[in-house]
């Protein structure tokens, strides 16, 4: 078994900044990707930022310019830089992990952390 371990959400001004932290633990697996989902209250959860095991990174349009993903391949562990924060980005943020084996392919949730933006 496998756990995802976040720390970094906190309550924040618009404008503020946070970096959020994520670690893999519990096992050896192949990682193919590692990012971040957050979840708007009455809204779907949507993909913030994902980088791959090559160094390939994407971006939501509406974070673009404003958050930077990064990651620690030797620990397994991705981050998330978050500038200039707007009261939108208020979520839960999840951080996600990609795995491959020989046969197959599964993935990994975190518990969620709150990142709220308010005066």
């Amino acid at each position: 078994q496998a756990q995802l371990v976040e720390s970094g959400g906190g309550l924040v001004r618009p404008g503020g900044s946070l970096r959020l932290s994520c670690a893999a633990s519990g096992t050896l697996f192949s990682v193919y990707s590692m990012g971040w989902y957050r979840q708007a209250p009455g809204k779907q959860r949507e993909l913030v930022a994902d980088i791959h095991i090559d160094g390939d990174t994407k971006y939501s349009d509406s974070v673009k310019g404003r958050f930077t993903i990064s990651r620690d391949n030797d620990k397994n562990t991705v981050y998330l830089q978050m500038d200039s924060l707007k009261p939108d980005d208020t979520a839960v943020y999840y951080c996600h992990l990609e795995w491959y084996n020989d046969i197959t392919r599964g993935n990994y949730w975190g518990q969620g952390t709150q990142v709220t933006v308010s005066s």
